[in-house]
């Protein structure tokens, strides 16, 4: 099929659904008609779209923490736990390496491991292997709604199970599960791969059941200014709704200023919400907090600090929910009992601010129309690169490096941008590649990070970056290696 932001017809999504269910003998188990009946009956609690809903409407940021083990019982113990004990509002199933690349045989031979060994042998939950039987037993044994959570180039027959299971919200997007992920997956592949995981989200949707669906905003997780992250999660929403999803999470990655964090997440809530009206999208649109991606110290009084840090972030933010980190983020994978201490110590913050508002100060409304110019001209000359057509455009403008992620493994993507913190540690560009960023916009970035190289006498260099990467582990935000 060849590549355009168009809508699928039903003869075009049903022949190459034939092909997806035959990957892995669980699919063909999928009967459509028998999930549409099965979510229909599902209790409004379990749907995650409506719960966002209600949690943006009475202005609640909800508690999300990330999870998953190999083996069925015991993934069902993590997500109890992380409920009755953490206070998890939305629950996740991370899903398993292996899946992510489609690696069925594997994450089969992992689970055999797993029981073998009495523990999880795989670094998630392999949802395709369990199927629609068993990621129903998960769904019908936990209180709050379910997203899977991954990380999957070609998430087609997962996104096929986890539905049809009544996991009414999936995470990710053609470019943001390509890009910082992926190192030799083409986008054309990957954007046409997950256009048949939105139209299958709009097909429920068109059945009358909320889907929600969640592109992922931190992208690498490290240093990513904002607009880079605003524009990809806006045209990734953008190419959803025209598969016909109608409730879409925008996220946005703590970077720890919290004038530019709290300006990032109002900028690409109004942005994206002018974009969809512009397309002519009915959307229910909601935003996701991360919590710092980076670094994390090893003490775990520290990382308290960091997590309370992001939570704070959320907050005042007004974040529809936020992804929870642990106080073992530096050490590997978390117990059970740190996620939930992560948890706890978010919706400690969280209550402390639930009547606070930040109100929109001068510093912040400067920022939102900084992030908001700077998309603009991104996405200005990827509608341009493509002739008006947005998935086209994507495609192009990363082979000409109009786009640009940092410190992304993917070959497709020019690798050209670097980014600084200036002197207040906001996040700005060193480095602009080929982004097509105004001139003038250009010069007010150059001069806050020339200010800091003045504060730290030193000069504006690569150095900037390398100790901002490591800064937060270390106990800063802003890295300085004279220190």
């Amino acid at each position: 099929m060849k590549l355009k932001n168009k809508r699928w017809t039903d003869e075009e999504f049903f022949n190459e659904r034939k092909s997806v269910l035959k990957q892995w003998p669980t699919g063909e188990k999928v009967n459509l008609e028998e999930a549409v009946e099965y979510l229909k009956a599902l209790p409004d609690s379990m749907n995650f779209a409506k719960r966002l809903i209600r949690a943006k409407d009475n202005r609640e940021t909800l508690l999300q923490p990330r999870a998953g083990v190999a083996l069925l019982d015991e993934h069902i113990s993590l997500l109890k736990y992380l409920t009755d004990e953490g206070g998890a509002d939305l629950l996740p199933s991370t899903i398993d390496s292996y899946t992510r690349q489609n690696r069925y045989s594997e994450c089969q031979t992992g689970i055999e491991e797993s029981r073998k060994a009495g523990r999880s042998m795989l670094n998630g939950f392999p949802v395709v292997n369990h199927g629609v039987y068993g990621c129903r037993k998960v769904l019908e044994a936990v209180s709050v709604p379910l997203q899977a959570r991954h990380g999957t180039p070609d998430a087609r027959l997962l996104s096929e199970i986890i539905h049809a299971s009544g996991w009414t919200s999936n995470e990710g997007g053609g470019i943001s599960y390509n890009i910082p992920y992926a190192k030799s997956v083409t986008l054309e592949q990957t954007i046409l791969d997950w256009q048949y995981c939105d139209r299958l989200a709009g097909y429920y949707q068109e059945q009358g059941i909320d889907i929600n669906r969640e592109p992922f905003g931190p992208l690498t997780g490290t240093l990513v200014p904002p607009s880079i992250s605003n524009t990809v999660g806006i045209i990734e929403g953008l190419l959803a709704a025209e598969q016909g999803v109608k409730h879409i999470t925008l996220g946005y990655g703590q970077c720890g200023n919290l004038t530019q964090d709290v300006a990032a997440l109002r900028a690409l809530e109004e942005q994206a919400a002018e974009y969809f009206k512009e397309f002519g999208y009915e959307v229910h649109l909601t935003t996701v907090l991360h919590q710092w991606m980076g670094g994390f110290p090893e003490d775990e009084s520290k990382a308290f600090g960091v997590i309370s840090w992001g939570a704070a972030t959320a907050a005042l933010a007004e974040a529809t929910k936020v992804i929870v980190k642990t106080p073992h983020e530096a050490l590997g994978i978390p117990t059970q009992e740190a996620n939930a201490q992560g948890m706890k110590a978010t919706r400690q913050v969280l209550n402390l601010l639930k009547e606070q508002k930040l109100q929109m100060s001068k510093d912040v409304a400067s920022e939102v129309l900084l992030i908001k110019a700077e998309v603009k001209c991104l996405m200005d000359a990827v509608l341009e690169a493509g002739d008006g057509d947005l998935a086209v455009g994507t495609v192009n403008a990363f082979k000409a490096g109009i786009l640009d992620i940092p410190f992304a493994p993917s070959i497709h993507n020019a690798g050209k941008i670097l980014p600084a913190r200036d002197v207040n540690g906001a996040v700005r560009f060193l480095s602009y590649g080929n982004l097509p960023i105004a001139e003038t916009l250009k010069e007010y970035n150059n001069d806050l990070l020339e200010q800091r190289a003045c504060r730290e006498n030193r000069d504006v260099s690569f150095q900037l970056v390398v100790d901002d990467i490591f800064a937060v582990s270390t106990g800063r935000l802003v890295g300085n290696s004279n220190i």
